[in-house]
């Protein structure tokens, strides 16, 4: 039997994961009634959106331990890859 564990079935949920939290993050708890790109431009030059996509990295720090966890190294480390553009644009925002 073939394992479940190649490095682009993490990489891919590692990219989109965090902007799918971003996303829920703030239609559930950013006040206002502009869209979703509207509060992103809002944001973005400030230091809330730094603070916004280091939260958003959480999610992916979860699945990277549930992975690394069940012995899929690959997945795992493809989760991590994934994130780490979210990580380093984030310590230019802060």
């Amino acid at each position: 039997m073939v394992r479940f564990n190649h490095f682009l079935y993490g990489f891919v949920p590692g990219l989109l994961l965090p902007v799918s939290f971003i996303w829920v993050y703030l239609n559930q708890f950013y006040p206002g009634d502009l869209s979703f790109f509207e509060t992103l431009k809002q944001l973005y030059p400030g230091v809330l959106m730094g603070k916004l996509l280091l939260l958003s990295i959480m999610p992916n720090l979860l699945l990277v331990f549930v992975f690394y966890k069940t012995d899929s190294f690959k997945i795992a480390a493809g989760m991590m890859i994934g994130g780490m553009p979210y990580l380093i644009s984030s310590f230019f925002m802060l």
